[in-house]
């Protein structure tokens, strides 16, 4: 029989109880409530990065986007102002993600990113300003090198002071600045902490009858021969089948290509592999199909990633090149007029 317990990096009696009961086997909840257990699956995700900036934890209205819950709260707050003004901290995805709904159920919108470009950590300056040109067109200001110092709150009344002395007024704060691993538990029980909780391909930990899958996850990808921590619903689903499947005693192990997506107005980005390490950067823009462009990061001729807008077809080559490592020729791929088949982007 399979059992569910929910666990946060609150459950400090849970982690205390587990590291004293884990030489057999055993787990109490909070509770009181013991388990014993023969195999063990901590998926015990992560949680929002709360920023020390002064007076952010007695403004009004500061929400994270991390949850369900976190969803209908900023949604309930948006329907309860006839006008809205609304500031993003961080220029992320689930930052940018998060100010193009709150556009559409009609607020007014305002990202600040500290960084120089939206998004510098996870795509190349091209997608940056694409998405810079996309948030503008549809009415939201994108801000970068805004480091936000400090906030004031006067009559439920926000204002966000910046480092260079600009003030924004907000109603609703929300901050997407990144996330903490919910590894107490696992440290605590002995495991093996390292960037996240350490598993092997078959999605162990140093324990052999514990295991780990998700955002708390430090794995090995082979296909580029490094450990990695994923922040991916998919790789979560992937992970978990692996476990599944060697705690039924199927041997498997992960060899999952890692992919994301996100949505914002009508736009769908949709991206495959891991861009870190490259240098260079071929972007394509398709002729007459409006916003439909593709970016491919290449480290010398070997193809990392790609980052595909409105453009499934490249996406899906993407994916097929990577897996299968073909070279490419970068000039026919960078070429609009070269028709876009697998066949014609392949190098001699």
């Amino acid at each position: 029989m399979l059992q569910l317990y929910k666990s946060t990096q609150e459950d400090s009696v849970l982690a205390r109880c587990f590291q004293a009961y884990e030489k057999n086997k055993s787990i109490v909840l909070e509770t009181g409530k013991g388990h014993s257990y023969d195999k063990l699956v901590i998926a015990t995700g992560a949680r929002p990065i709360i920023p020390a900036i002064s007076g952010l934890t007695t403004a009004t209205n500061v929400f994270t986007m991390r949850t369900a819950e976190d969803s209908n709260a900023i949604r309930a707050a948006v329907a309860s102002n006839e006008r809205t003004r609304v500031v993003v901290i961080g220029g992320g995805y689930i930052g940018l993600e998060t100010a193009a709904s709150l556009k559409k159920l009609g607020a007014d919108v305002t990202v600040l990113e500290r960084e120089e470009r939206i998004l510098a950590r996870v795509t190349a300056p091209e997608m940056s300003t694409f998405f810079q040109m996309l948030h503008t067109e549809n009415g939201v200001d994108v801000l970068a090198n805004k480091n936000v110092i400090s906030i004031e709150t006067k009559a439920d009344l926000n204002e966000i002071i910046c480092s260079d002395n600009t003030r924004y007024k907000a109603d609703i704060i929300i901050v997407g600045v990144g996330i903490n691993v919910n590894m107490e538990l696992a440290e605590e029980a002995g495991l093996r902490i390292e960037n996240g909780i350490r598993v092997a391909a078959t999605a162990q930990t140093n324990d052999n009858d514990i295991y780990a899958i998700g955002d708390c996850t430090y794995h090995h990808n082979p296909h580029y021969d490094r450990f990695v921590r994923l922040e991916s619903v998919q790789n979560a689903v992937d992970q978990a089948k692996v476990a599944a499947a060697n705690i039924c005693e199927k041997v498997t192990t992960y060899d999952s290509l890692p992919w994301f997506w996100s949505d914002q107005y009508d736009v769908k980005l949709q991206m495959v592999g891991l861009s870190q390490g490259y240098d260079q950067t071929v972007t394509r823009k398709e002729v007459g199909a409006g916003n439909s462009l593709s970016t491919w990061y290449f480290k010398g001729n070997t193809l990392l990633a790609v980052d595909a807008v409105n453009n499934a077809k490249a996406y899906v080559y993407g994916t097929k090149f990577i897996k299968g490592g073909q070279k490419l020729n970068k000039s026919k791929l960078a070429d609009p007029t070269t028709e876009f088949k697998p066949i014609n982007l392949l190098a001699e």
